[in-house]
């Protein structure tokens, strides 16, 4: 037993949007993803391989200003015209920052670039056994013992 446990990762994110069907119509838009079904009529669950997003009806709180969380896309110039053709708010950054329509502040990051990395069974059920990392990305990965 150890006195603290050790954080390994993230089941799930959990989003509060207005309206379920125009969040899930939206995102079906930008992203492609497995749905894996509702629970009611004030929860969906978007799948991402092993973990998954959530999205909760009935936000209330105003838009997202510095909170946001990293979503890890297969190709970041495709979500960014998606986000384009969408009309959304794009927050200035270095890389890929918007908002939906319910002030939920996403950070769109390409895999290939982040020391982030699925196991190969992940990689192939998300159809990304393709994807290589670039040069820093493995320097990073190999900085950090993680190879």
């Amino acid at each position: 037993m150890t006195e603290r446990a050790r954080l390994v990762g993230f089941n799930h994110i959990a989003l509060e949007v207005d309206d379920l069907d125009e969040a899930l119509d939206l995102y079906g838009r930008l992203f492609e993803f497995e749905f894996q079904g509702r629970h009611g009529d004030h929860m969906a669950f978007l799948g991402m391989g092993d973990q998954f997003l959530a999205l909760i009806g009935g936000r209330t709180q105003p838009p997202d200003e510095a909170r946001h969380f990293g979503l890890v896309v297969d190709d970041k110039e495709a979500a960014r015209a998606a986000v384009e053709r969408e009309g959304l708010e794009i927050v200035p950054s270095r890389g890929l920052d918007f908002r939906d329509p319910w002030g939920n502040h996403f950070q769109v990051v390409d895999y290939r670039d982040i020391q982030f990395e699925r196991s190969p069974g992940v990689k192939r059920k998300l159809g990304i056994t393709h994807l290589e990392k670039t040069e820093a990305a493995k320097a990073e990965i190999a900085e950090r013992d993680m190879e």
